[in-house]
C-alpha cells in the first residue's frame, strides 16, 4: 500500500499494479481495496497489461477525509494519483465512479488521455429522476441522524431491493462495510447531482477518447444513457458487452480495456 496526499491534506491510500501504461481506476459506490467489488477483481486481470492504481476513495478504506465534502476535492485526489504516476494517465470508472471519472476528465483535461466508463448511472427518465430526488432526501436526514444501517437500506431499496429482504441483508458480512462508509454515499450523490439526469451538455465538452459500456442482462436505462453520452461525446464509442449485469465480470471487462487503452 502506497499513499500520495492530496491538495487539502486527505491522504490517499492505493496500490500499485504492473507495468505499462498507467491506469488509474476510479471505484463505485461502498467500492474500497479491502472489499471484494468488480474493481477489486479487475485490479490483478488489468495489471498483466498496465501500470494499474487501484485506490481507496476519500473516506474509505485506509484514505482519510477532509469536510466539507465538494466534488473538486475528489478530483484533486486523482490529480494527485497522476502526478505520482508521472503527470498522465488513462481513467476507468464504474458506475458512480465512471461519473466521477467523467468530472475528473473534464477539469484534468491534459492529464487525462483516454477516459472508460462502465454503467454510469444516469437516468433522465421522469419518474427515476423523482425517486432520485426523493432519496437524496431520505440520505442526508438518515446520515445527518447517523442512521448508517438505514442510509444503506436506502440505497438497496432504490436498487429494486425489496424492503422485507432488508432485514435478512444485515447477516452479510458486507453490510459492515457498507455501513462504514456510508457517509460516503453522499458524495456519490453529489458527483451524480440533483436528479441523475444525463449530463449531456457536460459530457459534450470531453474531448478526449472516450468508451462507454452496459450490460446486455443489466437495467435497460443503463443502456440507453450509454447510448445518450456515447451520442454526447464527440470522440465517444459504445459497446454492450453480452451476457453482463451491473455487476460486470472482470474477464469481459479486460478485453475491451485493452484493446481501447492500446
Amino acid at each position: 500500500m502506497k499513499h500520495v496526499q492530496s491538495a487539502d491534506g486527505t491522504s490517499i491510500a492505493f496500490d500499485q499494479l504492473g507495468q505499462g501504461p498507467v491506469v488509474i481506476l476510479v471505484p463505485g459506490i461502498f467500492e474500497q481495496r479491502a472489499m471484494e467489488s468488480e474493481t477489486s477483481q479487475l485490479a490483478p486481470q488489468l495489471a498483466e497489461h498496465f501500470t494499474v492504481f487501484h485506490y481507496d476513495r476519500r473516506g474509505r478504506g485506509d484514505s482519510t477525509d477532509t469536510l466539507p465534502y465538494a466534488v473538486e476535492r475528489e478530483i484533486e485526489d486523482i490529480a494527485a494519483l497522476i502526478a505520482y504516476a508521472g503527470g498522465s494517465a488513462f481513467l476507468f470508472g464504474i458506475s458512480s465512479g465512471a461519473a466521477l471519472a467523467l468530472e475528473a476528465a473534464i477539469k484534468l483535461a491534459g492529464k487525462v488521455h483516454k477516459l472508460g466508463m462502465y454503467e454510469p448511472p444516469y437516468n433522465s427518465d421522469e419518474d427515476a429522476r423523482q425517486a432520485w430526488r426523493g432519496f437524496r432526501a431520505q440520505l442526508a436526514e438518515a446520515l445527518a441522524a447517523d442512521r448508517r444501517g438505514d442510509a444503506v437500506g436506502l440505497f438497496m431499496t432504490l436498487l429494486g431491493v425489496p424492503a422485507e429482504h432488508l432485514g435478512g441483508m444485515h447477516q452479510y458480512p458486507m453490510w459492515r462495510m457498507w455501513e462504514a462508509v456510508a457517509p460516503t454515499m453522499a458524495y456519490d450523490a453529489t458527483i451524480l447531482g440533483e436528479d441523475a439526469s444525463v449530463p449531456v451538455e457536460k459530457a459534450a465538452r470531453v474531448t478526449i477518447p472516450t468508451l462507454i459500456m452496459d450490460g446486455s442482462e443489466s437495467y435497460p436505462f443503463m443502456h440507453i444513457t450509454a447510448m445518450t453520452l456515447a451520442s454526447s461525446i464527440p470522440n465517444a464509442k459504445q459497446r454492450t458487452l453480452q451476457g453482463q449485469n451491473h455487476e460486470v465480470n472482470a474477464q469481459a471487462l479486460v478485453p475491451m480495456l485493452r484493446a481501447f487503452f492500446t
